[in-house]
């Protein structure tokens, strides 16, 4: 597969006819894939930076299995810092799937339901990771403008670098981890429908947002905005 333009190809895990266990097997290998290429890492940095140890309270679009929630959730704790976490995922299979996954005491909730659904309620910080390339250019437009208009704090996009390493290095490590064929496959489509970063200024640009682009270690590149 050439990676010189995006790829739009259908994800399999995006199909309705997956039973509710199987998806939750793919969104819980995802979230183990997730942990081994270090996803957390840009997400908590830009947190760390933006609330400035002050209180916060962050909306997570496309929350999966709820990995990056519980993720910030473990680190606010050790840190001391209050926090409210809510997760919105349009797939009603994830939010059983990832409350399943949650303990009990950490403070988050999770919701079913588009984003903009929440755009009445006040939000800090907003954040997503491995959601912008399945959005249509449209879809992403308006999350863009969404988030720029509601976060008050800042927001971010965590989203993969299109580009040849990750692509043929994931599927070596999704086979040896044992992950779901899904997993390994979709993950190498995602990489594929994922952007480069000199194709994000123009996006921006339309949507008439002002942000910071920049890789961050493996192979993520993220769009962020702090206020």
């Amino acid at each position: 597969m050439s990676l010189a333009v995006r790829a739009l190809a259908e994800e399999q895990m995006d199909a309705e006819d997956l039973s509710a266990g199987e998806y939750a097997a793919i969104i819980g290998d995802l979230a183990r894939a997730n942990r081994w290429t270090m996803a957390a890492r840009p997400t908590l940095s830009f947190i760390a930076r933006a609330a400035k140890d002050r209180p916060f309270r962050l909306l997570d679009v496309g929350f999966g299995h709820g990995d990056m929630l519980r993720r910030i959730a473990g680190w606010a704790e050790r840190r001391g810092q209050t926090c409210e976490l809510v997760g919105v995922d349009l797939n009603p299979r994830s939010e059983p799937a990832a409350r399943a996954a949650t303990p009990p005491h950490m403070p988050i909730r999770y919701r079913t339901g588009d984003y903009v659904e929440l755009a009445g309620e006040p939000w800090d910080l907003i954040v997503s990771s491995l959601v912008a390339h399945h959005m249509t250019h449209d879809q992403l437009i308006a999350f863009l403008r969404f988030m720029d208009a509601t976060a008050r704090m800042g927001w971010l996009v965590n989203d993969l670098h299109r580009h040849a390493l990750p692509h043929v290095g994931f599927p070596i490590l999704a086979r040896a981890m044992r992950w779901h064929r899904i997993v390994r496959e979709d993950g190498t489509l995602s990489i594929a429908r994922s952007y480069r970063p000199a194709e994000w200024p123009p996006i921006l640009d339309e949507a008439g947002v002002a942000a910071r682009i920049y890789r961050a270690f493996p192979f993520r590149l993220c769009v962020e905005k702090i206020r």
